[in-house]
């Protein structure tokens, strides 16, 4: 694992787990802060999750979707306790979770590896 790839990841994880916040925030409704600190720790945990991952997925964008999505989907449990409102209904709160957390694994997996060249290393079983 690299320490370098750990770090950056997580706190691009940070940071739009802010972002996120953020635009959740901007809807006018007050967000509670339960789902507040659900919103920061869920991208938080993708980029954790990108940043110690050694699965290999043959590119790093299907890598840092599919952490996305896999990540996502707790958090899209917990969008569940956002104030339900005509233009944003739960079901639809879900799936924008899921959406936005892969979209968030790709971001944090193309800077964190293109940017900052710091690639995952495959998992290496000793055959080679």
């Amino acid at each position: 694992m690299k320490i370098k790839r750990l770090i950056i990841a997580t706190l691009l994880g940070v940071l739009f787990g802010f972002v996120c916040y953020g635009m959740a925030a901007s809807g006018g409704k007050e967000i509670p802060f339960a789902l507040a600190i659900n919103i920061i720790l869920g991208r938080t945990l993708i980029g954790f999750g990108i940043g110690i991952s050694r699965f290999s997925f043959k590119h790093w964008a299907i890598h840092g979707l599919i952490m996305g999505l896999v990540f996502s989907i707790p958090a899209a449990f917990g969008a569940l306790l956002a104030p339900e409102s005509p233009e944003f209904s739960h079901s639809r709160m879900f799936i924008a979770t899921i959406v936005m957390g892969m979209i968030y694994g790709f971001l944090i997996e193309l800077i964190t590896s293109i940017l900052f060249k710091a690639k995952y290393k495959e998992i290496d079983n000793g055959n080679n």
